[in-house]
């Protein structure tokens, strides 16, 4: 890895900064071809974690104000030398820098390229160096501090203490088969499968952790469904926070599919609003109800809407028949009106209600608390470290499988030597987990999602 790269590792656009980082052999004597330090002190003599004021110039035309920050290798993000070049932000400014620091010898980072480097450089583990992507888009307190946990090592934590059962048992296993006439405890089975039950426990919980997860990256695709009129479309726009749905006392008004993506307390939703679901004969809004009804079936989540200041109707209960099997939150919007609906037979359909006043915001907070319970986000312990993408699914699934494997393996009664093959098959698909053994074209897919200048 000879090559020395650059970029801008700060967002496009205007900002009060932005940072030009190089990395590499010859990151120090790059910068200093195009940075001069009030002082006169050269880049290559300063020492790491020092930083100075000068201008960054274009052979000889300054270019702008800046501070250096020098990082002398190992320690440095990448592992390599590193200098950080803080100018003013703006599309002109730093694009203009960096094209001096490349004419200087440095070559364009590819996506992910610094993060990468440290990866192999041993500055990070694999699913550390993910956790930097996932806490630069992270929507919400919650995931965010999920990301976190990851790169600090929670998750690593969790896997390792799997996987060090496992090698104890497999190391137990062979060196009783290897090496009979040595003092070895011979082997309980009992105690075995026991110790595989608690391995395929643990591997259990973080693959479930992996679909909450995915909700606080990705979101819950929501559909907010009802009759017309019930107060579907202010809801909309109570939780989107702008006007996005047609919010009139004519029914029927919404006939097509809103979306909005929102943020309800630390949960992301994919806010659909649909017409209302009624029996209709216009063809319109016919194809519209139609649309509702489909929209349904594929939600993760639907907020049932029905109007408190009147009697439960037969549309209301067509729609609660079509949530027998859906993920569903009754909500009782229209409160601050007087109520004349008997909400019995909601409640013994829907087991999750919340009441609540669209117009004044009034049972914004429980409504929020449901969703949470619904979802499996309220009882997540974000600190404890989930799985973050598809790579680590499919890695901690393998190992599940393997365990279950070699517990079935016992109860049939094959060969301690079999088991223990199935057992090093999990410890494999554990090390593919944690990065420590990847191909490189898993390298390469890992860090291709990543930006430019990270």
């Amino acid at each position: 890895m000879e090559k020395t790269i650059a970029a801008i590792s700060t967002a496009n656009g205007l900002g009060g900064i932005g940072v030009i980082r190089i990395s590499g052999e010859k990151a120090l004597s790059v910068a200093e071809s195009v940075f001069r330090s009030v002082t006169g002190k050269k880049i290559t003599e300063m020492k790491g974690y020092t930083a100075a004021y000068g201008k960054v110039y274009d052979q000889n035309e300054a270019i702008d104000e800046a501070v250096a920050l020098v990082f002398r290798a190992p320690h440095s993000y990448t592992g390599e030398d590193v200098v950080e070049l803080s100018c003013h932000g703006g599309l002109y400014v730093t694009k203009r820098v960096l094209r001096a620091v490349l004419q200087s010898g440095a070559e364009p980072a590819q996506a992910g390229e610094f993060t990468k480097r440290a990866f192999l450089n041993g500055k990070t583990g694999l699913i550390e160096a993910e956790a930097v992507m996932n806490i630069i888009s992270a929507r919400g307190a919650q995931s965010a501090r999920a990301a976190l946990s990851c790169m600090e090592g929670q998750l690593r934590q969790r896997i390792d203490k799997v996987r060090l059962s496992l090698v104890n048992t497999a190391a137990h296993l062979a060196a009783w088969a290897d090496y009979p006439e040595e003092d070895i405890p011979e082997i309980n089975t009992d105690h075995l499968t026991q110790t595989l039950s608690d391995c395929r426990t643990e591997l259990q919980a973080l693959l479930d952790s992996y679909d909450t997860g995915k909700i606080m990256r990705e979101g819950v695709d929501t559909v907010i469904a009802g009759r017309p009129n019930v107060g579907k479309s202010t809801i909309m726009n109570l939780l989107s926070g702008c006007e996005r749905s047609i919010v009139t006392n004519v029914p029927g008004t919404t006939r097509d599919i809103i979306e909005e993506t929102v943020m309800l307390g630390e949960i992301p939703l994919r806010l659909s609003d649909t017409a209302g679901i009624h029996s209709t004969e216009d063809p319109v809004e016919k194809i519209g109800v139609e649309k509702a009804q489909n929209r349904l079936l594929q939600a993760g989540l639907v907020l049932a809407v029905f109007d408190a200041s009147r009697p439960l109707s037969e549309d209301d209960k067509k729609l609660i028949e079509l949530l027998s099997e859906a993920p569903a939150l009754a909500i009782i919007n229209k409160t601050d009106l007087p109520v004349q609906l008997e909400t019995d037979y909601i409640t013994a359909h829907i087991p999750h209600v919340v009441f609540l006043s669209a117009l004044t915001g009034n049972g914004t907070d429980e409504l929020e608390k449901q969703v949470a319970d619904i979802i499996g986000t309220s009882h997540l312990e974000a600190s404890q470290g989930i799985l973050a993408n598809e790579r680590q699914r499919n890695a901690a699934a393998k190992a599940l499988h393997s365990v279950a494997e070699a517990i079935e393996a016992l109860s049939l009664g094959l060969t301690l030597d079999a088991v223990t093959v199935i057992i090093e098959e999990a410890i494999d698909s554990l090390l593919e987990l944690t990065g420590e053994r990847v191909t490189e074209s898993v390298v390469e897919q890992v860090f291709s999602h990543f930006c430019v200048g990270k």
